[in-house]
């Protein structure tokens, strides 16, 4: 993994294995399934419900900072914890909890590379017990909005070509054929994608295993499409999960300094009055 720009964000398998007995080290599992933790988590991980826990249960929006400070607090996170995320659909929504610690100016958060499917791969075990965690009094930092897009920003950025815009989707929900992924309830009136986007879907950037692909092997996924270092990006997806994922391999893999997470994602676009929408295949489209 030194070949990533970043490479003190992931940590291996075996690093978890060595550091799951380590006070300063704070596990946190979250799965699309969230019923997954309950099942069987790493030894001493909390688990964070995404649709309880990671939103506001009122409005459609991330929690708030006091939320945030909440929730860290009862899962025995002090400023200075290194939070080691994993998660299953190869770290979807173990990215966007990431995205949201340093939205919250968390400064060591980090992915396990492979998250659950490669730790179940390697047969390493897992635990039913739930981990008695130290409550701490935790004090985030007001929001860091450098790495989130606002629709507003959105519309600005397709008028003024200003950024790359890339659409994490699988090319199905790209081009309209599909509204949401079967079994998904949050969708959207329209299906298609935004003006300029680039469909690059997350899943390219993974291996087998869940692990990411190489440092090179990425560099030439998004390159490819014309997405460079050379002007911002912001990355969508439906829900912002899948686009976080996206996000932290622009940012900490590939060492891009400014990306952005469109949250609102296409549940929102595909809902705006007004907003324009492009069906079919666009450039940048990929089987």
């Amino acid at each position: 993994m030194s070949e990533y720009k970043h490479p003190e964000v992931l940590v291996t398998t075996d690093w978890v294995a060595q550091h799951v007995d380590d006070p300063k080290v704070r596990l946190v599992e979250v799965d699309v399934d969230t019923s997954a933790y309950e099942k069987g988590h790493i030894k001493n991980a909390v688990g964070w419900n995404w649709t309880s826990q990671l939103q506001d249960n009122v409005r459609r929006d991330l929690l708030g900072q006091r939320q945030f400070e909440e929730l860290c607090s009862q899962s025995g996170i002090a400023p200075d914890t290194t939070i080691v995320l994993y998660g299953d659909n190869n770290n979807w929504f173990a990215a966007y909890a990431l995205w949201q610690c340093k939205y919250y100016g968390h400064r060591d958060a980090r992915l396990m590379n492979g998250g659950r499917k490669k730790w179940e791969l390697e047969g390493r075990p897992f635990t039913t017990e739930f981990p008695k965690v130290p409550r701490t009094q935790y004090k985030a930092s007001p929001p860091d909005e450098s790495i989130r897009a606002r629709r507003e920003q959105v519309f600005k950025i397709m008028d003024q070509k200003s950024a790359h815009l890339v659409d994490v989707r699988s090319p199905d929900e790209f081009t309209g054929k599909v509204i949401a992924p079967a079994g998904m309830t949050e969708t959207a009136q329209r299906g298609g994608h935004i003006p300029t986007a680039r469909n690059i879907p997350w899943s390219k950037a993974v291996n087998e295993d869940g692990t990411f692909k190489s440092y090179d092997e990425l560099v030439q996924l998004y390159t490819a499409q014309g997405v460079k270092p050379d002007k911002e990006t912001v990355a969508y997806c439906r829900i912002g999960e899948r686009s976080s994922h996206t996000w932290f391999v622009l940012k900490y893999l590939l060492g891009f300094e400014k990306v952005r997470n469109y949250d609102g994602s296409w549940t929102e676009w595909g809902n705006l009055v007004d907003a324009p929408i492009e069906k079919g295949e666009a450039a940048g489209a990929q089987a």
